[in-house]
């Protein structure tokens, strides 16, 4: 959420900044229901004045012994009137708060200007994609030969967009996680959590999600229950991890938090039917191994390089070629400020697909959840939030898959993972 102080002071220049991510924010209605609020605000607090008035009135008369019939129309009056513009106060306010819900989160400086994907700016390249002289496979085909890959199977029991894996498959998916998180939590200080993969209202207002994207998350519903609170399956762990410190403040001294959980993710992908149909890079269910980061407000974009390095180290260890893109103001997250997407090879397609976003939301969800930290003053202060893959696994399972493909249809296991299958080399 955006400091209303500074939409309020700077409201063209936020209008500006927000146009660059293609949001078209309307300075008159805001301007028009600013004024409302200034009016029914003076007017609340002249009512309240008056209401104070007239009870110091009340105590002096009576306290004498005299008659207060004579101020019993005022009173009723100023009641009536303060309840009305209590009222209308409360609605503009909570408008206003509405809209502020719904924006955006403004661009760093340094973020490039551009409407798409298009206007994304790589940064760097690890790796050589590899040439093969045998016809490449896609991973469907690759795992489908290895007996380990079976969407039919998970069609039959759930529906479209879901995967079952078997065996071997099933092994490595589950190694690609502990990698992860043991680079994370042994190489890297992060602690690993394990946490709810249902979450309530509050904690998606608080990172985001809520009331935007409503439509992209899969809803709970608990039959019989006489709490009908609405609950929601997880899209990321990002929601539980970064929710820890909502309504918390931490001192100095325990920043920066660094929290990481390997959980499934669950996305309705509302809008994107079509795109990535075939196969495993578009799921309504997949797993991914989350790093979150809670720090001072100076460290943040110290932090963010740190995060993109965490998730990097994965790719290197996993020997998948991949690049570094920035991406432009037009293609970032709702509450980012600056991001990083990581895209490996995928050779089937012969291009670069996304495994990997890091991102810092600087104060934009630490003001919608209040987590602070006390500063050098010992005044609240908020805290600055960064999230980021460290990896998707599904998506990390494809790369290997593809990029470590041999002629007679087996797979080489990266040596970083053999001691997490066993000590195979080979997938066969």
């Amino acid at each position: 959420m955006l400091d209303i102080q500074l939409l309020r002071k700077e409201t063209d220049v936020v209008a500006a900044r927000l146009k660059t991510r293609g949001f078209e924010f309307d300075t008159v209605a805001f301007n028009n229901l600013e004024a409302d609020r200034k009016k029914m605000q003076v007017q609340d607090e002249e009512l309240k004045a008056k209401r104070n008035k007239l009870s110091k009135e009340v105590g002096i008369l009576k306290s004498q012994g005299h008659s207060i019939s004579h101020l019993m129309d005022d009173i009723a009056e100023n009641a009536n009137l303060l309840k009305r513009t209590t009222q209308t106060l409360e609605d503009i306010q909570k408008e206003m708060s509405d809209i502020l819900m719904c924006l955006p989160n403004l661009p760093h400086e340094s973020v490039p200007v551009g409407a798409d994907e298009s206007g994304n700016v790589e940064v760097s390249k690890w790796g050589t994609p590899a040439t093969y002289d045998f016809e490449v496979q896609d991973h469907v085909a690759i795992g489908e030969a290895l007996k380990g890959l079976d969407f039919d199977m998970a069609a039959k029991i759930t529906g479209s967009r879901f995967m079952f894996l078997r065996g071997s498959l099933a092994k490595i998916h589950r190694a690609l996680a502990q990698l992860m998180l043991d680079v994370q939590t042994e190489q890297h200080g992060y602690t690993e959590c394990y946490t709810p993969y249902i979450v309530n209202t509050e904690s998606l207002l608080g990172t985001g999600q809520l009331p935007k994207f409503k439509e992209d998350m899969f809803w709970v519903s608990k039959g019989g229950d006489e709490d009908q609170r609405d609950l929601y399956l997880i899209s990321t762990s990002e929601i539980p991890l970064t929710n820890t410190v909502r309504d918390v403040i931490l001192s100095a001294d325990e920043l920066p938090v660094k929290l990481t959980a390997h959980t499934p993710c669950f996305r309705s992908e509302a809008g994107s039917a079509g795109r990535d149909t075939r196969g495993m890079i578009r799921q309504h269910q997949f797993d991914k191994v989350e790093m979150v980061q809670i720090v001072h407000p100076e460290k943040s974009y110290e932090a963010l390089e740190e995060m993109r390095g965490h998730a990097e180290k994965i790719l290197q260890l996993l020997e998948l070629p991949y690049r570094v893109v920035q991406l432009c103001t037009g293609d970032m997250g709702f509450g980012a400020t600056k991001t990083y997407d990581l895209e490996v090879w995928v050779p089937s397609q012969n291009t670069y697909r996304e495994i990997s976003s890091v991102s810092n939301c600087e104060a934009f969800q630490s003001r919608r959840m209040q987590a602070r930290y006390r500063n050098a003053d010992d005044k609240p202060e908020l805290v600055h939030t960064l999230n980021g893959s460290g990896l998707a696994v599904g998506r990390a399972l494809v790369a290997l898959l593809e990029n470590h493909q041999q002629a007679d249809g087996t797979v080489k296991i990266p040596a970083a993972l053999q001691a997490y299958m066993g000590g195979k080399s080979v997938l066969a």
